[in-house]
């Protein structure tokens, strides 16, 4: 049966359990900033050559002032026919131009959450593992006095290999033979309007937004808030986190937010506009 995700009461934070029992992930090693890093952590870093920030979402904003060294991606320049990604050599390419490289450290932020998390998933999935998001947007990092440039870097000329990322992202064919499956969840990350037009069989709804401490300064929540949100949703130890929206970019969003709670977790790219142009696929309501 279709779930509705209803936020529950503080109670329910009793029943989230440790992240190793739940993913059974490690720490990241130790000197990695890990999935998340803080405005701090990067003022640190702005220096360091092994560090390479993209910003996305409004190019307009980014051109009205960035931080330093931050190579701007149009999301759209990732994507193939019907919102797909590019082939891996051409999505490479596209990524290399804006800084990524072997070896190096990626900062994301933007003013679009969901478009930054797309640009994640995009690194992910040709293998780059050394991704993080900023805990924060350009609001808290100029309230926090932190140098801005209007400055535009050249393009990057790095090498940036593909590597194979099996785990990253699913499709149809893939997600219709696990519906019965007790080892995945599937979360649906659109509006609640969207869900109530239909839905995958056995999927929980999710607002992307509730992973904010703060929407205004883009803070997320904390590993164990994040956790929790998880666990009232319904995912149970050992299950793997299944994401759609409707073309990918919130499923993307929540598929890192995943991550961070230390759940393995996938990402149905095609999401319900892929789902729902098969008549024979099932629909819930």
């Amino acid at each position: 049966m279709s779930r509705l995700f209803v936020f529950a009461t503080l109670a329910t934070l009793l029943f989230v359990v440790p992240i190793s029992a739940m993913a059974g992930q490690t720490a990241p090693p130790a000197g990695d900033p890990g999935l998340l890093v803080s405005t701090d952590w990067l003022a640190q870093h702005l220096d360091d050559p092994l560090v390479r920030v993209i910003a996305t979402g409004d190019e307009g904003r980014y051109a009205r002032g960035h931080i330093p060294g931050a190579r701007f991606l149009e999301h759209m320049d990732t994507l193939g026919p019907g919102h797909r990604l590019l082939s891996a050599d051409a999505l490479a390419a596209v990524l290399a131009k804006a800084g990524a490289a072997d070896g190096t450290r990626i900062v994301l932020y933007g003013d679009s959450p969901m478009t930054t998390g797309w640009v994640y998933m995009a690194l992910a999935s040709v293998g780059h593992a050394k991704v993080s998001m900023l805990d924060g947007g350009m609001e808290l990092w100029r309230s926090e006095n932190r140098p801005v440039s209007s400055e535009k870097p050249a393009a990057g000329t790095g090498r940036l290999t593909v590597h194979a990322a099996p785990d990253v992202a699913v499709d149809a064919k893939w997600v219709r033979s696990k519906l019965e499956s007790p080892s995945i969840h599937l979360l649906d990350v659109r509006s609640t309007n969207e869900w109530s037009g239909g839905h995958l069989p056995g999927a929980t709804l999710v607002l992307w937004q509730e992973l904010f401490a703060d929407q205004r300064s883009l803070k997320f929540k904390s590993q164990d808030e994040l956790r929790a949100f998880f666990a009232r949703a319904g995912v149970k130890p050992g299950q793997q986190v299944v994401t759609y929206c409707a073309v990918g970019m919130r499923a993307s969003l929540m598929y890192w937010a995943a991550l961070r709670a230390g759940l393995p977790a996938r990402v149905y790219v095609g999401s319900w506009e892929d789902w729902s142009r098969d008549s024979t696929n099932p629909v819930a309501r």
